[in-house]
């Protein structure tokens, strides 16, 4: 029988909190057991396991991310979108380390295909609508951003720029508009 006040949403609630404050490899079904004071297998009535747990944390997060890149990238595109959903990310890594985290966790087929993940891909293809990209190269050019708003992201995250000159928003500026220059020069096939 489910213990009165918990549910799935109050124990995903939790766990994203968690997540941000400890990171997301804190986020395991004991800890929330003992946030909530009950025994562990009380929260299995909610959850099926730490995997579902995580996904669950997993999918909030795209969701946020993804409203946060919509709201962005509204009414820009080339390289003022790029930017703008740039800055998303960074910000997100930055106010939600946890989640940034959460929002890599691998989902099964299902879970992906209704997440803020299809959302964010959305938004992110849109950013490129005025750069005249074919259809497959606006995968790759997909690809491309996230591997830099990501790394850098990670990097930054790890204090990998903390140890030398420039600071590293001029780094990010100059990665910026490099993207927006190969974006704008990008071979069409």
């Amino acid at each position: 029988m489910p213990r009165a006040g918990l549910s799935r949403e109050k124990l995903i609630e939790a766990g994203a909190v968690l997540a941000d404050s400890e990171g997301f490899a804190a986020l395991t079904l004991a800890a929330l057991a003992r946030q909530f004071g009950v025994k562990l297998a009380s929260l299995y009535a909610h959850v099926r396991n730490s995997d579902d747990l995580k996904a669950g944390v997993a999918l909030r997060a795209l969701d946020a991310l993804a409203d946060e890149a919509d709201e962005a990238v509204a009414g820009r595109a080339g390289k003022e979108a790029v930017v703008a959903l740039a800055e998303v990310h960074r910000r997100f890594a930055g106010d939600h380390p946890g989640l940034f985290e959460a929002a890599r966790f691998p989902l099964s087929p299902e879970q992906a295909a209704g997440s803020g993940g299809v959302r964010l891909a959305r938004t992110m293809l849109a950013a490129l609508r005025d750069y005249g990209l074919s259809e497959a190269d606006q995968v790759h050019a997909v690809r491309l951003l996230g591997s830099f708003f990501l790394g850098f992201s990670l990097l930054e995250r790890g204090g990998s720029f903390s140890h030398s000159q420039p600071e590293p928003d001029l780094s990010w500026q100059c990665g910026l508009d490099a993207l927006d220059l190969t974006l704008k020069s990008w071979m069409k096939k």
